[in-house]
């Protein structure tokens, strides 16, 4: 069975760097480019993990942690932040929002891919 991941990033370059790194790796790509369509998205998506930039028109990556930990479609898949923050306010804040890990951008695939393989138990 294939690995779904959903990507929720406003930056269309680092939707297909996402989407070539993972596809490449066996993983099922869906992608958002706000926090409002990542949330609307997920329950037909139905991914396996998400990943979240924090900061996005729309509803930012608080949202989107807040709106799937929390709201109707209360989820308690992996939440991965990949952003350019690295501040330990806004990691502790996002783990408190219950975001499962933190990755800066810019990422590096083999990491991601690792992670990811970790988070789902997909080998493939």
């Amino acid at each position: 069975m294939t690995t779904k991941v959903l990507a929720i990033d406003d930056s269309r370059t680092i939707r297909n760097l996402l989407r070539v790194s993972l596809e490449g790796a066996g993983f099922e790509f869906h992608s958002a480019c706000d926090g409002q369509e990542g949330v609307d998205i997920f329950p037909e998506v139905d991914p396996d993990v998400v990943i979240t930039d924090i900061n996005m028109p729309k509803m930012d990556g608080f949202g989107v942690i807040d709106t799937l930990r929390g709201g109707p479609n209360r989820t308690n898949v992996p939440i991965l932040v990949l952003t350019t923050e690295s501040s330990d306010d806004l990691k502790s804040r996002a783990r408190s929002a219950g975001a499962t890990g933190w990755i800066v951008k810019p990422f590096d695939d083999a990491s991601l891919v690792s992670v990811l393989r970790r988070l789902t138990g997909h080998m493939g």
